[in-house]
């Protein structure tokens, strides 16, 4: 089994920056892609961003291209997200997922695809 485990969020003034991180323990493997969903108040949960860990290949939604980075610690099987620029719209509910097939190359959008997800952490930016 692996374990997915986000540190607790936080509460930010619009403008400012956050960084999460998720970190894999477990029956985990160099091989990986992992991928932030989130989840805003009375929404779907939706991709914003993922890596496929061996290629360090991303993938970001429209909506947070240039204001948020996906980067990974390999050592450690870590994944940050620096958000920058936060506004009101970015708070949300913010997953960790993870898929360890090792022939991935590109980053899925389909949470099908992650066979496992971290508790969520609550972001919350104010105005």
């Amino acid at each position: 089994q692996v374990q997915l485990v986000e540190p607790v969020g936080g509460l930010v003034q619009a403008g400012g920056s956050l960084r999460l991180a998720c970190t894999a323990s477990g029956r985990t493997s160099s091989s990986y892609t992992m991928a932030w969903y989130i989840q805003a108040p009375g929404m779907e949960r939706e991709f914003v961003a993922g890596i496929v860990a061996r290629l360090g290949r991303t993938k970001y939604a429209d909506s947070v291209k240039g204001r948020l980075a996906i980067s990974r610690d390999n050592a450690k099987i870590v994944v940050f997200l620096q958000m920058n620029s936060l506004k009101p719209g970015d708070t949300a509910v913010y997953y960790c997922a993870a898929d360890f097939s090792p022939w991935r190359a590109v980053v899925p959008t389909e949470e099908r695809v992650y066979d496992y997800w971290g508790q969520g952490t609550q972001v919350t930016v104010s105005s």
